[in-house]
């Protein structure tokens, strides 16, 4: 069960998570998750994963984004906002190649992302 979190904490990990995008260290970001996180995108099937679009644990994260990360060594996110409840945050960013996404990040008692959403404006 997750706890609520203060909106100046949960504003903090939202920058921190595009600072560490940007390092592009993956285990920086991986530092970031849950042993047991799940992520959805649309990407994820596309990139050869899960054809639900959900990859579950960080081990499946580091496979999918370490092949996502060799694929864009130019990856950069610009913040755009910061959206916050009492259990996530939502990060509203610009992408190297001018694309807006907004990335929910749901959090555990510890501060820990145990779920995520990478939301893309329809094609």
């Amino acid at each position: 069960m997750s706890q609520h979190h203060q909106p100046s904490t949960l504003a903090a990990l939202g920058r921190t998570w595009v600072e560490a995008w940007n390092t592009g260290e993956l285990e920086r970001v991986l530092t970031l998750y849950d042993e047991d996180a799940v992520m959805t995108s649309d990407r994820i099937p596309v990139m050869g994963f899960d054809e639900s679009g959900t990859v579950r644990g960080k081990d499946a994260l580091r496979a999918y984004w370490g092949k996502a990360l060799a694929l864009l060594p130019n990856l950069h996110f610009s913040l755009i906002e910061l959206f916050v409840s009492p259990d996530s945050v939502v990060v509203f960013y610009e992408n190297e190649r001018g694309k807006r996404i907004c990335e929910y990040l749901r959090v555990n008692a510890a501060g820990l992302i145990v779920q995520g959403s990478a939301n893309h404006l329809p094609h």
